[in-house]
């Protein structure tokens, strides 16, 4: 028998699911994880998420590995195709349904939404520096603004988790960076000692951002859905935005909120079935 799966993105950002539910580890390893996402010699895919049953008083449990077999904590774009894939599974296509979905950054909230679009409830950025983690700042303050040198060059960064850790940089021209070259560098960086996802963010307006990420574990990705999330409230504490924008990623927008009095991040975007295959 081969392995069943559906293949979906948000914006570009693009998965492997898997239905786990009935069993509590994932069906397949990190190692064939990484085979499955080979864009030569496997399906292709950022990443492979599992739909596992529910913890904590969860309805499902979500787990996920990059292509690199690393696990993360959570996926911001990877959690809205989640919702989508669970409801396909329940045959609730196209119907608003509200779930709690475990992760290894707590629980987190999506719902779907009519019009097709998947907004999340985030829950609480992260900005204490070793709960981050990272060493800019000691524990107990906020890494904001804070320099780093990375490939010859003094970069102003601020640190925020949403579950996973995040370095923000704003500069004049997204387009301008090469991802690639530098991209490992800030991933691997000693500051951050279970290594960072990086957005280079270029402000147009307070409410229009537009971002550039390299992805921990999965290297140039079209979205990061929490990379978006980190990037508004860096921009926040920057004084460079409004607490309500759009961010744009290579693969499109998403809305973006932290609100000032719960102080909950929310994330508003699409998930978009691909197809359905059997492997093997």
């Amino acid at each position: 028998m081969g392995l069943a799966f559906a293949k979906y993105h948000g914006l570009g950002n693009d998965f492997i699911l898997l239905d786990n539910r009935d069993r509590p580890e994932p069906i397949v390893s990190p190692a064939e994880a990484v085979q499955l996402c080979d864009r030569h010699f496997g399906i292709g895919a950022d990443g492979v998420i599992f739909v596992l049953p529910g913890q904590n008083g969860a309805d499902y449990t979500m787990r996920i590995f990059n292509s690199d077999g690393s696990e993360p904590e959570m996926c911001g774009n990877g959690i809205r195709c989640f919702a989508k894939y669970v409801a396909s599974l329940e045959g609730l296509e196209n119907t608003e349904k509200a779930y709690q979905v475990h992760t290894l950054a707590g629980m987190i909230g999506p719902t779907l939404r009519a019009d097709g679009q998947v907004t999340v409830d985030m829950g609480y950025p992260i900005l204490d520096a070793e709960q981050v983690p990272t060493t800019l700042a000691p524990a107990g303050d906020k890494a904001i603004a804070r320099s780093l040198s990375v490939a010859g060059h003094d970069w102003s960064v601020t640190a925020v988790s949403m579950g996973n850790p995040h370095c923000i940089t704003f500069v004049e021209d997204v387009a301008a960076i090469d991802l690639s070259a530098i991209g490992p560098q800030f991933e691997h960086h000693p500051a951050f000692p279970q290594r960072t996802n990086t957005e280079f963010v270029e402000v147009v307006r307070p409410d229009y951002l537009k971002m550039r990420v390299w992805e921990r574990g999965a290297g140039i990705t079209l979205a990061c859905g929490t990379g978006a999330c980190a990037t508004l409230v860096a921009a926040v504490l920057n004084g460079r935005s409004d607490r309500s924008a759009t961010v744009e990623l290579p693969g499109g927008p998403l809305q973006i909120g932290w609100e000032m009095i719960s102080n909950r991040v929310h994330m508003t975007g699409p998930a978009t079935f691909v197809f359905n295959g059997v492997w093997g």
